[in-house]
């Protein structure tokens, strides 16, 4: 379970402060996928990177009592001077995982071959996506966290892999999606939010959040 109880979060912009959430209080339960609508500026990488424990509140408290994912597409742990082998064991180490199993994965659904023994630094952002999404499938978690949906690279192979992986995953697992688009959360979600303004409106249906939200943008 991920509980926000009376959370706040604003940043100032230079000119004005800009609210992300404003005394929120929600839960996602185990089981229970949620998709969060928002339009883009409104705040969504940062409501995910707060689930994620990587950005604290203002004010009030998150709680979490499930594994909880970093978010898909998250780099932040990855050292650029290092090679993909060498973040791969370390990490693994970090999550208490054979790094044999683990860096054994990575290899082969990353697909690299010899760039998977260079520095991450240098590789292209497709390369860094590829390994960033094989390090978040290595792992196990019981709450899956996405940004605007599964990111997609021109590796065919790679995508064919990585998306059934994903999809057994969450067969088993709860999601939490966030996005400026509906039919991103139709293929993860029942029950949706809206967050706009710093209100965050949770619906029992996707249909529920919808029209809110064409509401809310369209007017």
């Amino acid at each position: 379970m991920i509980e926000f109880d009376t959370v706040s979060k604003s940043f100032w912009t230079g000119k004005q402060r800009k609210v992300i959430l404003d005394r929120a209080s929600f839960r996602v339960e185990l089981g229970n996928s949620l998709g969060i609508l928002a339009p883009n500026g409104t705040g969504k990488t940062t409501l995910i990177n707060m689930m994620a424990g990587l950005e604290k509140p203002d004010e009030g408290e998150i709680r979490r009592t499930s594994r909880v994912s970093f978010p898909l597409g998250f780099m932040g742990g990855v050292v650029g001077r290092l090679s993909a082998t060498e973040n791969v064991r370390f990490i693994a180490k970090l999550y208490g995982i054979d790094p044999d199993y683990m860096e054994a994965f990575c290899r082969w659904l990353c697909g690299l071959d010899e760039y998977f023994d260079m520095p991450v630094g240098t590789y292209s952002a497709g390369m860094r996506s590829r390994l960033s999404f094989a390090l978040l499938l290595a792992l196990d978690f019981d709450i899956y966290l996405i940004d605007e949906g599964m990111p997609s690279t021109t590796d065919v192979d790679f995508n064919r892999k990585a998306g059934k992986i994903l999809r057994e995953r969450l067969e088993q697992a709860t999601i939490v999606v966030v996005s400026h688009q509906a039919q991103t959360l139709e293929k993860f979600c029942r029950s949706a939010a809206v967050l706009i303004d710093g209100q965050l409106e949770i619906f029992d249906t996707l249909e529920e959040a919808k029209q809110l939200y064409d509401y809310e943008t369209e007017s």
